[in-house]
Formats: C-alpha cells, sequence, structure tokens
C-alpha cells in the first residue's frame, strides 16, 4: 500500500523510537555491574524514548534517570526525630549508604520519605489509616535489609505488617479513568507472604476500596486470589481492586511465579481492554510473560476507573498485612512497548543486584524489659567475655544496648552474645555476654506473650521479683508469664 506524507513521516518517527530502544538494549548488556551508567541507558530514560515517560520513579538504591542526583529516601533517627536525606555516590549512580550508617549510628532509624524521582514530586510517606481496619502505616526500619548493586552497599525497603507508604491524594499525572499506564518493581520473591496486600502501583486516591477496577498496581506475593494456581508461587499479581489477577478473570495456571531472591515484577493496562503480566530474575536473564490479553469481564474492569493514588507494600484500602522487600520502581504513562520493557530488564541485570533477600541482615535495636529499662552490658560498651547482662536507663548513645537478633535465634551486641553462665539450665543462672559460638544457651525465641524463651532450658529471660533498679543483673526462671519476663525487640 502506498503511503502519503504524514504516515511516512509516522512510520519513521516509530521507527526512531525503536531504534532508540533497540540501542539502549544493546547498551545495557554490555554494561557491567557497577560500570559507569551511560547516559540515556537508565529505566526512565529507556522509557522515555519508548514515548511512555516515567512519572514516578521510587528507589533506595539507585537513580532511574541517568541524569538524576537528588536524594532517594529519607531516614528518622529514633533517639531524637531527627532526619538525613540519603542520596547518591555519584549523579546517576548508586545510593550513599555509608551516609545513612553515619547518620543512624548508635540508634535505628525507619525510612520517612521516599523520593520521586521525576519532577512530579510524587514522593511516598507512611500511609494513613484506611477502611481495612488497620491504624495508619510506620516507616520501615531502614537497616533491615542491605545487599549490593553496582558493587555497592544499599538498602532495600523491608516491608512488615503495619509498615506501607501512599503519596497524598492523587499524584501528578499518574493515570485515571481508564487511561494508559505501566510499572515495574524490583522485590524480593524470597520474602513474601499470601495476606493483602504488597503492591507497588496506582491506587484509590484515599485509603478506601471504591470498588472494582479503581486499582492498577503490580504485586508479588503466595496468594491464590482465583484459583487453581499452579504451584506455590510466589507469583507476579495485578491488584486491580477485588481480586489479585494472574490473568485472564484472575487464575491463569500459565503463570509459574518467580522465586528468585530479586523479581522483577511488570505489569501494564490499557486502561480500555488489555493488560499484560511479566516476571525475570533481576540477576539474569528476560522477562517472561505470564499473561498479554483481555482485561477481567467480571465487572468493573473493563474500562478501568483508576484514581492515580500511587502505594507501596499496603492495598488500596490500606491492608497492610503482608510482607515484601522493595528496591526500585516507576510508573509510566502510556502503555510500554515490549522492547522497552525488555531492555529495562537487561539494565535491572546490569546493576548487579547480590545478596540474602530472606531474612533482616541489618536490624539492631534496644531491647526494653521491666519497668521501661534496656538490656544493657556492664562496664560501658567495652563487652568483654563474662561482662554482666543487666537492666539501666534506656540511652541513645549507648552501643551496648543496641542488639541484632540473629536467625540462629542469637541475640549479639558488640561482637559477643547474649548467653546463659556456664550453658546453664537451672533456675536463676545468670546470663552475660560471651563469644558467639552457637550454643544452647545462646538461642532466643520471642514470644507471643512477651518473653524470650531459651529452648535448651525450657525456661525465659527474666529480671529477680520484676525489679527495675539500675544494674538489676538478669537470669533464666521458670516461664511464668510475669511483667518480670516481658521483653520487647524494637
Amino acid at each position: 500500500m502506498r503511503r502519503t506524507r504524514s504516515s511516512a513521516l509516522r512510520y519513521r518517527r516509530g521507527l526512531l523510537a525503536v531504534l532508540a530502544v533497540l540501542g539502549l538494549v544493546l547498551g545495557a548488556f554490555v554494561s557491567g555491574p557497577g560500570a559507569a551508567q551511560a547516559a540515556g541507558s537508565l529505566p526512565c530514560d529507556i522509557y522515555a524514548a519508548a514515548n511512555t515517560p516515567c512519572v514516578a520513579a521510587h528507589s533506595t538504591t539507585r537513580a532511574l534517570f541517568s541524569s538524576y542526583n537528588g536524594p532517594l529516601y529519607q531516614v528518622r533517627r529514633a533517639s531524637n526525630g531527627g532526619t538525613a536525606d540519603i542520596g547518591l555516590l555519584a549523579q546517576g549512580g548508586y545510593a550513599n549508604a555509608a551516609q545513612q550508617d553515619s547518620f543512624c549510628a548508635d540508634t535505628t532509624c525507619s525510612i520517612s520519605k521516599v523520593y520521586d524521582q521525576t519532577s512530579r514530586h510524587n514522593d511516598l510517606t507512611p500511609g494513613p489509616a484506611g477502611t481495612a481496619g488497620m491504624g495508619a502505616d510506620r516507616g520501615a526500619d531502614a537497616a533491615e535489609l542491605s545487599v549490593t548493586a553496582g558493587g555497592h552497599k544499599v538498602y532495600g525497603i523491608w516491608i512488615s505488617p503495619g509498615v506501607g507508604y501512599r503519596s497524598t491524594g492523587r499524584a501528578a499525572g499518574v493515570a485515571v479513568n481508564g487511561q494508559a499506564e505501566g510499572a515495574y518493581m524490583v522485590a524480593s520473591g524470597t520474602h513474601v507472604g499470601s495476606a493483602c496486600c504488597f503492591d507497588y502501583g496506582n491506587a484509590e486516591s484515599t485509603p478506601a476500596d471504591t470498588g472494582n477496577g479503581h486499582m492498577d498496581a503490580v504485586s508479588i506475593a503466595t496468594t491464590c486470589y482465583f484459583a487453581p494456581c499452579t504451584g506455590t508461587g510466589p507469583w507476579v499479581e495485578a491488584d486491580l481492586e477485588n481480586g489479585m489477577f494472574q490473568g485472564n478473570n484472575g487464575s491463569n495456571t500459565a503463570n509459574t511465579g518467580n522465586k528468585s531472591a530479586f523479581v522483577t515484577a511488570v505489569l501494564k493496562n490499557n486502561g480500555q481492554t488489555t493488560y499484560a503480566l511479566k516476571g525475570g530474575n533481576s540477576q539474569s536473564g528476560a522477562l517472561t510473560t505470564w499473561w498479554n490479553g483481555a482485561l477481567p469481564t467480571r465487572g468493573g474492569y473493563a474500562p478501568m476507573h483508576q484514581e492515580g493514588g500511587i502505594i507501596l507494600g499496603t492495598g488500596g484500602d490500606n491492608s497492610n498485612w503482608n510482607m515484601g522487600t522493595f528496591f526500585e520502581g516507576v510508573m509510566v504513562s502510556g502503555y510500554p512497548t515490549d522492547a522497552a520493557e525488555n531492555a529495562v530488564q537487561s539494565n535491572v541485570v546490569s546493576v548487579g543486584y547480590s545478596g540474602q533477600t530472606n531474612v533482616p541482615n541489618g536490624p539492631q535495636g534496644q531491647i526494653t524489659g521491666p519497668g521501661g529499662q534496656c538490656v544493657d552490658v556492664a562496664a560501658d560498651d567495652t563487652g568483654v567475655n563474662l561482662a554482666p547482662v543487666q537492666l539501666w536507663n534506656c540511652q541513645s548513645y549507648a552501643e551496648d544496648q543496641f542488639w541484632a537478633h540473629h536467625t540462629n535465634g542469637s541475640l549479639s551486641t558488640i561482637g559477643r552474645c547474649l548467653d546463659i553462665n556456664g550453658n546453664g539450665t537451672a533456675n536463676g543462672t545468670q546470663v552475660e555476654l560471651w563469644d558467639c559460638n552457637g550454643v544452647g544457651g545462646q538461642v532466643w525465641n520471642q514470644r507471643s506473650d512477651g518473653s524470650l524463651f531459651n529452648p535448651q532450658s525450657g525456661r525465659c529471660l527474666d529480671s529477680p521479683s520484676g525489679a527495675t533498679a539500675n544494674g538489676t543483673r538478669l537470669q533464666i526462671w521458670d516461664c511464668n508469664g510475669s511483667g518480670a519476663q516481658k521483653f520487647t525487640l524494637h
């Protein structure tokens, strides 16, 4: 068929856009982890070249525009409420984790804001209470999970029940009322759950369920909302409100899930007839298309009715019972091309994300006991073997009042573990510091009644007679549920 001048121009422009994206794909493949990022090679540059610009871009690990040189996130100190913006090591580069470590030294910090890297200022802060019946969200522990990106230490956002983030009202430029959009996030395929909801993307402008089709958020979870499902997940899913869709009208047995430590989860929706779901290993390989077809016909989803809010880690009505880990994500205007999404995946792989994502590997917090006193080590931060462990007034600057709870059940501070003297099991045996060695006397399990239970002895950490004075030496005693045995790990 002969082309008119106008159709030929459109064809030329389309061809140039495709070539631009292909060039970015090749650039992403040849750049290795930690290599300097070439101009135009980061996710939002890729989407912009394909005429689907980012309208929101959030990450605690790196820049998502090659030109970005602003803050990634804000941390808030528990000790005095002070805040600090955590920025980049270089323009278009990776997070300056050392800045956080310095600011949060000898205390704990929460992530109080995740900055939008676009010019629209769609920043995310802990969300308000919603109609799901849950209270307002709290900020994530800023040091809960550290991994490596581009050869640098960075922190992810560890979402636990009660943690979540939201924009205020309708976010600028985000799709509404059946407009086309796309989104991706890099999350964990090992720190997941089945409760509602670990989402990132478009949600109601207020924290309330306003009906089918009022959300368009990507999720990774073990939620089999529409049976049957294949395997045990986790699956990349679309939260379109009142349903976690794996494809078609919900169920999609072709979706076999993504279990890798780092998962690229992708959703796009033309708002009228079609949506697609993709997933991939963020450390290697390409995306797998789990669904590319019609929007649900259950009612209310075609066309969509998005409201343009943004959520991270919760559902649209602030259902915040699930868990997950978030590293980066964007939302774009328009329906992205497969070539652009492939280029983004190649860029994500080039980052070289690495590390363990299934357990918190960076938290340290105070342990408060009877009378609100802190579990403390005698002799002011020296922490030698046999140093008595006691109660003392909580002090934000006292290093030996900050404990890490490890996956083997041990509690450590200043390089040694909370230990039962002589690995004893009898009532009244005192506790102390000792080199971490994995013995039974160094295992402590937090129980629902607030006690710290030592399985080897069958007894609980105890303050004798419930004493609360400074210098009260702690011991083990028969578990009895009293206030003398209630210890809270913060």
